[in-house]
């Protein structure tokens, strides 16, 4: 089944499966969401199954909404993987500007 996202103001449904082979689909949407809002939410009530590039998009969009001071917000009961991610990791915007994966520019210039 492929990804279909249905969007109501700012308001996401998600429904389908999420892997690698569909991530653009999601990636489409939400490039720069937070430069046209300030919060949004993402139902994941229709998500079958997500691999772990569907898992770690959902983090970098959560990652983003931190860095810029935005709001994002996942409701429903979807894929126990995604919610298990959140629960263990610590996402603070000090973790986050420190994580190897996102280079502070102030540090790169340097």
């Amino acid at each position: 089944m492929d990804l279909k996202i249905s969007r109501y103001n700012n308001f996401f449904s998600l429904k389908g499966i999420l892997n690698k082979s569909n991530l653009y689909v999601f990636l489409n949407e939400f490039e720069n969401i937070f430069e046209k809002t300030n919060a949004i939410t993402v139902s994941i009530e229709g998500i079958e199954w997500m691999d772990r590039h569907g898992v770690e998009v959902f983090a970098k969009l959560q990652n983003e909404s931190i860095l810029k001071g935005k709001t994002l917000s996942i409701v429903g009961f979807g894929y126990e993987k995604l919610y298990e991610h959140f629960r263990t990791s610590e996402m603070t915007p000090n973790n986050i500007e420190k994580s190897p994966n996102n280079v502070n520019p102030d540090e790169a210039a340097a």
